[in-house]
């Protein structure tokens, strides 16, 4: 073959500017993602980093699952959660640059959310018994989905032992007391707002948020046995000036918060895993919108009305006994 004929085929080859480096990890639960202050991703979606079990390794030991259906992590937001079985334990950690990019490699931090991890996943802790329990969870759970198809689908979540699941802004997003865990969740409304005025984020671990995913995108993990920890949603553009959030949830250990306006992360003190959430979009101004700081202010309300009593146990002083008068006897 002519060197005219090979120039068409060598000019659609690019090299990038590439490295690779090995991470091992211990026994446990990452979470990996770029450092702040970096450069953004191009139109090419250069620089971007993919992270792999590293050759060596055998099968099972290590799992990552990544935010992007593509395992491709770009741009400053993206991140990967990688579940080490057995460790210590090595990942591939590959960079990828534009040609001739004059700015340094993609930075990564890595952040523990767990500790040592089991081939089966420990069963969270049993309902207290104060928790309601009309019906088995199991039961419920097929009311729930039985009910789900009767409603719109806002909503779909990847929970423990039951899989995909839908369900519609303003119904309950899994079962309460079912003991089983949310692994991620989209939404998406179908009416009211645009899907581009809302973004959510999970909770991951103590301190750490997943990054901010836009409607319809997917957030947490699937498949992983990697329940998320919480929830935060909040609206954008017109529909932040014309409708707010109201949000409630409740945890595995019995935990039930909200309703709250969504701003912060709504969590378990304890970290126990989101067992199930209610997402509720309310006009703007509407009287069923409850502040945030209204549980505080009446549950502070309710504590002041025994001190009335006891400042009126008082014994009261009693007037003496008046004296009456003798008649004299006819």
């Amino acid at each position: 073959m002519s060197n005219a004929a090979e120039a068409p085929r060598q000019n659609r080859v690019i090299d990038l500017k590439a490295g690779a480096h090995m991470m091992v990890l211990d026994a446990g639960i990452f979470c990996i993602f770029h450092a702040a202050g970096q450069a953004p991703a191009g139109p090419a979606g250069l620089p971007g980093v993919r992270i792999s079990r590293a050759p060596g390794t055998p099968p099972g030991i290590v799992t990552v699952s990544t935010f992007e259906e593509d395992g491709w992590i770009g741009g400053s937001n993206g991140a990967a959660l990688v579940r080490v079985m057995r460790g210590p334990a090595a990942v591939l950690v590959t960079t990828y640059q534009e040609p001739g990019s004059t700015h340094a490699a993609p930075r990564l931090q890595v952040a523990q959310l767990a500790g040592p991890v089991t081939s089966a996943p420990a069963q969270p802790a049993p309902q207290p018994a104060a928790a309601p329990a009309p019906v088995a969870a199991s039961a419920a759970a097929e009311m729930a989905e039985t009910v789900a198809e009767k409603i719109s689908k806002d909503i779909s979540a990847h929970i423990q032992r039951r899989g995909d699941v839908t369900s519609g802004i303003g119904h309950w997003m899994g079962v309460p007391g079912s003991q089983s865990w949310i692994e991620g969740f989209s939404v998406a409304p179908e009416e009211g707002i645009p899907a581009s005025d809302i973004e959510y984020q999970a909770v991951l671990g103590k301190g750490w948020l997943s990054p901010w995913a836009e409607g319809g995108q997917y957030c947490g993990s699937r498949g992983m046995a990697l329940p998320i920890l919480g929830l935060r949603v909040r609206l954008k553009g017109k529909s932040a000036e014309t409708h707010r959030i109201r949000l409630t949830a409740t945890f595995t250990d019995g935990t039930r918060l909200g309703p709250v306006d969504g701003s912060e992360a709504l969590e378990a003190e304890s970290l126990a895993p989101l067992e199930a959430f209610l997402l509720e979009i309310l006009p703007e101004g509407e009287e069923t919108a409850a502040p945030k700081a209204a549980p505080k202010a009446t549950r502070a309300k309710a504590a002041a009305k025994p001190r009335a009593p006891k400042a009126a146990a008082a014994p009261a002083k009693t007037a003496p006994p008046r004296k009456r008068k003798s008649t004299p006897a006819s």
